[in-house]
């Protein structure tokens, strides 16, 4: 328990000396998309029933719980190869399960100020939505998912640059075609099989249906559940490599 603690108050002691500018970074993006599609678009689009702001906010929650849960792999990565962190803990008494849960929580806290963020922008947007346990337990789910992906990658990547294309090729294009600006029902049924193999599309489905106030699709959150598990056992897997 102590080596946890230790793995993720690190983490969290290095996010309190630059919570400002962390959070003024994780502001830009979902303001830019509220003003750009929200204020642009909005006002003239509906979707099932809802404002197109409405529709908007739950996917921009679920894509923020993802980039933020991934982001923490470019904290490690530094950590790792300019300040030789990683080296030291292999060298103190941490196993793999503390050190990948106590990273792995580190990046679900700033999940969830990331979360609370966009809804906070939603509000000053006008924008009333239901934030109930079951929308929490679906940022939770994908965020703590894509945190453990972000440990797996931080681990079996070879330099800080390789990080940078990760990014590009994973969290990117997920960002765009995971149902955060359309709904993916409306494509062909083919592309639907596809994306609906990203856990961000069961994410986003997920939220936006708690914070509509509807009635859950417990498979979204099965898949979830499903994505979360595999990405620990392959951030386990990742660090037990690198530690060899």
């Amino acid at each position: 328990m102590s080596a946890f603690l230790a793995v993720y108050l690190r983490e969290i002691l290095i996010l309190k000396r630059r919570w400002a500018r962390h959070l003024a970074g994780q502001a830009i993006a979902p303001l830019l998309y509220l003003l750009t599609f929200g204020l642009a678009l909005g006002g003239s689009l509906t979707v099932s029933g809802r404002s197109y702001q409405e529709f908007l906010l739950p996917g921009l929650a679920a894509m923020a719980s993802m980039i933020q849960g991934f982001s923490l792999a470019g904290d490690i990565n530094v950590a790792r190869f300019y300040y030789q962190v990683f080296d030291e803990i292999q060298a103190a008494p941490v196993s793999r399960l503390a050190y990948v849960v106590g990273e792995a929580l580190a990046g679900l806290t700033r999940v969830f100020l990331a979360v609370i963020l966009v809804a906070v922008l939603g509000f000053l947007f006008g924008v009333r939505l239901h934030y109930g346990p079951l929308f929490w337990l679906a940022i939770a789910l994908n965020g703590l998912a894509f945190a453990f992906l972000g440990v797996a990658m931080a681990m079996l990547v070879k330099s800080h640059a390789d990080q940078s294309l990760l990014t590009s090729f994973i969290i990117t294009p997920m960002s765009f075609l995971g149902g955060t600006f359309f709904p993916i029902e409306s494509l062909p049924n083919w592309a639907q099989k596809v994306l609906w193999l990203l856990p961000l599309s069961h994410a986003a489905k997920a939220a936006r249906s708690a914070a509509f106030n509807e009635a859950p699709i417990f498979g979204d959150y099965l898949a979830l559940t499903l994505s979360l598990a595999l990405f620990f056992a392959l951030a386990m897997w990742a660090v037990a490599k690198a530690k060899a």
